[in-house]
C-alpha cells in the first residue's frame, strides 16, 4: 500500500470519529427533561397498544359509541315478534372513558365493580349423587327504592312471578360483582332471581366426588327441573355468563323443546374451549391472564384438598401454570376424560348451539381478553331461528361499563329489556307435558327435617343431620363475607324432598356401551338407591326386611323343600343300592 493511500484511510477513520463526537456532543446539549418527555411518550404509545385502548378513536367518534351488531337467522321470529323491540341492542354502545381499554375494564370489574349492597337468602339443594350447591335467592317484592334491601320472605306454589336463574362463570358465585349487578337489577324489576351456585363454591363444602366442569350440565338440569316443579306457574329464565353461558347453551342444546326454560340469555360464552384454549396462551397479555385463572382454579382446589388429593394428581395442580395444566391433573381425571383436548370438544357449547329450541340472546365482546372472537359459531348462530347473537367492538370479558361513572354495566341492561319483552310476549317457550313411567312425586312438608349447617374453621359450609330433605332455607345470606349467617329454627321454609324432583340419579362419569359398564352403572344404581333408603330410617330397612322375608316365604319354602326333598330321596336311593 502506497504513502498515499495510508494517509486517506486514517484521515477518513478520523473523521468518523470527529462525526461521533460531534453527535454524542450534540445529544448530550439536548436538556434530561427532553429525553424524559420523549421516553414517556414511548411508554405511552407501548403501553397504549399493548393494552388496546380505543380512547382516541372514541374522541375522534365524538364519544357517540359503537353500534351493536345483530347476527340472527332472516326468517327468526324471535328477532321479528322480540329483539326487534328491544331499543337497548338496537342502540350504540360507549365505553367509559377513563376504561377505554378491554383490560382495564376486566380488571376494574375483578378488583372493584361497584357491586350493589344486598343480602341473599340461602337455600341448600341437595343433588341427586349427594353433592350440595347454594342457591342464593333475591325476590322481587322486597326491592325497593333504596340501595340496601333484604329477601325476607319466599315464594308460594302459586306464583307467577318469573324467576330468573343465574349460572355465574368460572370460580364464580354470587358473590362476584358482575352477579350482583345482574341479580339487583333484575329484582328491581320486579322478577324473583336465584343465583345457581357451582359446587364447591359459595362457602359451601364438596359432599360427593363430583365436580363442576366447564361442560358440566347435570347441576343445571336438576336444579332447573327442581324449580319448575316447585313453582309450575312462574315462567323460568335462565342466565349464564362466561363459563355459565356455556354450560347453560350445552344444556339447551342437549334438552330441546324438553326444558322448561321459556328463554334464555348467554353473555360472554367462550363458545369453542379448544380454541379458547390456544388463544389463551398466544400473546403475553392472555397468559396473563390465564395464569390468574389458574390461581383461582388452584384456590379452589385447596378448599377441598381431600377429596382432590385422592381423585386427582394433587402434586400436578399445585405445579400447574396454565389452565389447560390445571385441567390435565385435575378436571380430567376427576370427569374421566381421555385427554384435555377430548374434554375440550366434548365440552364445547359450539356445537350445541344448532339445537337450541327455545328463544335465546347471546352477547358477545369482540375485544374481549379472555373468550377470543375466533371462537364464537356465527354460522351457527345464523342458522338456528331461535338464536340472536349481539356483538360489540368494546366491553371486555364481562364488564360493558357505561357512564362517566362506570356505575352500571350495559349488558345487564339489554338482558333486563329482552327477558321483559320476551315475557310480555307470545314467543315464550312453554314445555309439552311428558308423563314419565315411575314418577313419584311428593309434596311432604320438609320443616324441622335439616339439613343443619356445621361451618368449620376454614369458612366452609357443610350440611349435616337428617338426609331426608332436599332443600332448605337457612336464612339471609351476605355474600360479602362469604359466610352464612346462623339462623334459627323457625326460619327453615316449606322445601321438597329428595324424591320430589323429576331427575334420574346421575354419575360423573360418562356413558358407555360396553356390557361391563352397563353392569356396573346397574349396580351403582342398585347400590344407590339401596344407600339412600338405608339412609332415611334404620328401623324402617328392618321392617322392610322382616315384610319381605314374610310376604316371600311361602315361595321360597316351597322351592327349599322341593330341593332338598329330592336331593334327599337321591341320597336314601343310592345308600339302598349299596347295601
Amino acid at each position: 500500500m502506497s504513502f498515499s493511500e495510508e494517509s486517506s484511510s486514517s484521515s477518513s477513520s478520523s473523521l468518523n470519529g470527529d462525526a461521533y463526537a460531534l453527535l454524542f456532543n450534540a445529544l448530550r446539549l439536548i436538556p434530561i427533561s427532553h429525553y424524559v418527555l420523549a421516553l414517556s411518550l414511548l411508554f405511552v404509545i407501548v403501553i397504549y397498544n399493548f393494552l388496546e385502548f380505543h380512547f382516541v378513536e372514541d374522541l375522534f367518534s365524538g364519544f357517540r359509541g359503537s353500534p351493536v351488531r345483530l347476527t340472527f337467522n332472516s326468517s327468526s321470529p324471535i328477532y321479528d315478534g322480540v329483539v326487534s323491540k328491544c331499543k337497548i341492542v338496537h342502540g350504540r354502545y360507549l365505553v367509559t372513558p377513563w376504561l377505554s381499554s378491554p383490560h382495564i375494564q376486566t380488571a376494574f370489574l375483578h378488583f372493584f365493580g361497584r357491586p350493589p349492597c344486598f343480602s341473599y337468602r340461602r337455600q341448600l339443594f341437595r343433588l341427586s349423587d349427594g353433592g350440595m350447591i347454594a342457591l342464593d335467592w333475591l325476590m322481587g317484592s322486597t326491592a325497593g327504592p333504596g340501595d340496601v334491601f333484604h329477601a325476607n320472605n319466599f315464594i308460594s306454589k302459586d306464583d307467577t312471578t318469573p324467576i330468573a336463574i343465574v349460572i355465574p362463570g368460572l370460580t364464580s358465585d354470587s358473590a362476584a360483582s358482575y352477579i350482583r349487578h345482574l341479580v339487583f337489577n333484575t329484582a328491581k324489576r320486579g322478577w324473583n332471581v336465584v343465583v345457581s351456585n357451582h359446587r364447591g363454591l359459595g362457602g359451601v363444602s364438596i359432599t360427593s366426588d363430583c365436580f363442576y366442569n366447564a361442560g358440566w350440565t347435570e347441576d343445571a338440569r336438576e336444579v332447573i327441573g327442581y324449580l319448575h316443579h316447585e313453582y309450575p306457574k312462574a315462567p323460568l329464565f335462565a342466565i349464564g355468563t362466561s363459563i355459565g353461558a356455556n354450560i347453560l347453551v350445552k344444556y339447551l342444546g342437549e334438552e330441546g323443546e324438553k326444558t322448561p326454560v321459556a328463554g334464555a340469555a348467554a353473555i360472554c360464552s367462550p363458545w369453542d374451549l379448544l380454541i379458547g384454549d390456544r388463544f389463551i396462551g398466544r400473546r403475553l397479555i392472555q397468559k396473563i391472564y390465564d395464569r390468574a385463572l389458574t390461581i383461582g382454579l388452584q384456590d379452589y382446589a385447596q378448599l377441598h384438598e381431600p377429596r382432590y388429593s385422592r381423585l386427582a394428581n394433587w402434586e400436578g395442580i399445585k405445579k400447574s401454570r396454565s389452565i389447560r395444566d390445571f385441567d390435565s391433573h385435575a378436571t380430567c381425571l376427576v370427569g374421566k376424560f381421555e385427554t384435555v383436548d377430548t374434554y375440550y370438544r366434548n365440552c364445547s357449547s359450539s356445537t350445541y348451539v344448532g339445537n337450541v329450541s327455545i328463544p335465546l340472546l347471546c352477547i358477545s365482546s369482540l375485544d374481549d381478553p379472555v373468550c377470543t372472537v375466533e371462537a364464537i359459531p356465527w354460522d351457527e348462530c345464523r342458522a338456528n331461528k331461535n338464536v340472536v347473537l349481539a356483538t360489540t367492538w368494546h366491553g371486555g370479558h364481562l364488564a360493558f361499563f357505561e357512564g362517566l361513572t362506570a356505575a352500571g354495566m350495559w349488558w345487564v341492561r339489554a338482558v333486563n329489556e329482552y327477558l321483559g319483552v320476551l315475557h310480555s310476549s307470545p314467543y315464550m317457550h312453554v314445555r309439552k307435558k311428558v308423563q314419565e313411567p315411575g314418577l313419584h312425586l311428593s309434596t311432604e312438608s320438609s320443616i324441622d327435617q335439616g339439613p343443619y349447617l356445621n361451618v368449620s374453621e376454614d369458612g366452609m359450609v357443610a350440611a349435616v343431620g337428617n338426609e331426608q330433605t332436599r332443600n332448605s332455607i337457612v336464612g339471609d345470606h351476605q355474600t360479602n363475607s362469604e359466610m352464612v349467617l346462623d339462623t334459627e329454627q323457625d326460619e327453615q321454609l316449606t322445601g321438597a324432598k329428595s324424591d320430589a324432583v323429576p331427575n334420574t340419579d346421575r354419575t360423573c362419569e360418562p356413558p358407555a356401551n360396553t356390557p361391563d359398564t352397563e353392569l356396573r352403572n346397574l349396580t351403582a344404581s342398585v347400590t344407590s338407591c339401596w344407600n339412600q333408603l338405608s339412609q332415611r330410617n334404620k328401623r324402617s330397612m328392618w321392617l322392610l326386611a322382616y315384610v319381605a322375608i314374610i310376604t316371600t316365604w311361602p315361595l321360597v319354602g316351597s322351592a327349599l323343600r322341593f330341593i332338598f326333598g329330592k336331593k334327599r330321596k337321591n341320597v336314601l336311593s343310592a345308600t339302598l343300592t349299596k347295601r
